[in-house]
């Protein structure tokens, strides 16, 4: 076998294979079985596209990201533009224009200069941002260049006066807060209207930083302008409290119930009250505990009280007729601990009446049953209390020709004093005349015109006498008459 590797020609065939060979090329030559050097490799595609491609589509995808956070070109707010931005971006771009907006007032001397941040100024720029993109995203072109968005300024008006009264102090004109005074002539508080102040007209500020601030302007002037100032505690509200504080004057004082037990001099709770000013222009009340101290001290001796009993006249049937003596409900006072502290706070309230802390002592009733008896036979009257005899004297009762009719009565119709009018009457009954008594004193109706009353034309009890009355000296009848309420039981018997 042949070496073929150090065969130079290698490449070639012999001679008899050559000789050999077929001429007819349309026969297809296998490949050569061997090479001495490899063969130069086919030349690769150029894919430039790609290079390019690659960069310009991460550019592309970068661009559709970004306008999925982005607000759309041309977007403003007020004269902020806030297009390309995203919603916080836009945010602080607001706050910081806002804040750097300058106002010159002039026409207080000299100009001066005062900013949006420090007025005070501020606008809700989160909310509108948000807004201005939900309105105009940038992936929307139909949103692109859209109309500017209003922005409504706000400024805070305690941080701008102080502001504008530091920048233009020659403006400001002090108000003066109404007061509340206890007045010892009319013992009553009494009201010093309040006095409005004068200071730089803090809307018109705020209206010239809206406009600029919407038309995109960092500067602006404005003729400095005055408007009142008002005082902090108005007049309206201090005469509020002042009535509340006169109300309490008036009813001052410690109750049992409805009843003021004790009452409070109106100087004496002025003195115990303190009055300052309270929060947004309103007033407080606050008291004194110690000042209240020694009256609380002494209301035990005030409030406490025995009962009182009662006293009533009744009738047999316990009905009652009078009752000569009330009966009065007696109390003691529980404690008087923490009263002061406790009437202190209520006082500062705006009540004054404070309820004490009482124990109630019942009366006892005691019921006399009254009756008056007379006993024709015996010309005499038995006065009887619960049916024992109280008193007794003789009178006159009714002739034999007007007698005093006997049964059971009851006392009717009293007077102090009349005229008696009536029929005289012969032995047999018959009228022979009338007779016309005045100035008869206490008489007592029982029995139709037959009555208890007093005589001062004859002494002579003991004996029939009367045209059916029952006479009897006139100061017993005064006491008969004082003693015996209508109702009162009557029995006349023989």
């Amino acid at each position: 076998m042949t070496d073929l590797a150090t065969r130079p020609d290698a490449g070639g065939s012999s001679d008899d294979e050559a000789s050999s060979a077929p001429a007819d090329d349309s026969v297809d030559a296998p490949p050569p079985a061997y090479e001495w050097a490899p063969t130069e490799p086919a030349p690769k595609k150029r894919r430039l596209w790609l290079w390019i491609g690659v960069p310009v589509a991460a550019v592309a995808v970068g661009l559709a990201a970004a306008s999925l956070v982005l607000i759309a070109p041309g977007t403003s707010i007020a004269g902020v533009p806030v297009g390309g931005l995203t919603p916080g971006a836009a945010a602080d771009a607001l706050d910081q224009r806002l804040a750097d907006t300058t106002i010159v007032l002039t026409g207080a001397g000299a100009d001066v200069e005062i900013t949006g941040a420090e007025l005070g100024a501020s606008v809700d720029a989160r909310a509108l941002a948000d807004k201005a993109f939900a309105s105009h995203p940038a992936w929307n072109p139909t949103s692109w260049f859209a109309s500017p968005s209003d922005a409504q300024v706000a400024v805070d008006t305690a941080t701008a006066v102080a502001a504008l009264r530091t920048a233009v102090p020659s403006l400001y004109v002090d108000p003066t807060d109404a007061a509340i005074a206890y007045d010892p002539a009319s013992a009553t508080y009494v009201v010093t209207p309040a006095v409005e102040g004068q200071g730089v007209d803090v809307q018109a500020v705020q209206t010239a930083l809206t406009e600029a601030f919407a038309q995109g302007e960092t500067r602006v002037e404005l003729a400095a302008t005055t408007a009142p100032v008002e005082p902090e505690a108005p007049t309206h509200v201090a005469e509020a409290t002042a009535s509340i504080l006169n109300r309490m004057l008036d009813t001052a004082g410690f109750y049992v119930g409805d009843e003021r037990t004790v009452p409070l001099d109106r100087s004496t709770v002025a003195s115990w009250l303190t009055i300052t000013p309270g929060d947004r222009g309103t007033f407080a009340i606050s008291a004194n505990a110690s000042a209240i101290q020694p009256t609380v001290d002494g209301l035990q001796a005030a409030v406490d009280r025995a009962p009182v009993d009662s006293t009533t006249i009744v009738n047999a049937a316990g009905t009652v007729l009078s009752t000569p003596t009330a009966g009065a409900v007696g109390r003691t006072l529980d404690s008087t601990s923490g009263i002061a502290n406790a009437y202190a706070d209520q006082l500062a309230a705006g009540n004054a009446v404070y309820q004490l802390p009482v124990t109630e002592v019942p009366f006892a009733t005691t019921s006399l049953a009254r009756s008056i008896e007379v006993d024709l036979s015996e010309q005499r009257i038995y006065v009887k209390e619960n049916g024992n005899v109280v008193d007794t004297w003789l009178i006159s009762s009714g002739a034999s020709n007007t007698p005093t009719y006997t049964g059971h009565y009851t006392i009717g119709y009293k007077t102090a004093v009349q005229t008696m009018n009536g029929f005289n009457r012969d032995a047999a009954g018959n009228v022979i005349g009338t007779y016309s008594t005045p100035n008869v004193k206490w008489p007592m109706y029982f029995n139709g015109g037959q009555a208890f009353h007093g005589v001062y034309w004859h002494n002579n009890f003991g004996h029939t006498m009367s045209h059916g009355c029952v006479g009897m000296p006139e100061w017993r009848a005064q006491w008969l008459y004082n003693w015996a309420p209508k109702g009162t039981d009557v029995w006349i018997h023989s």
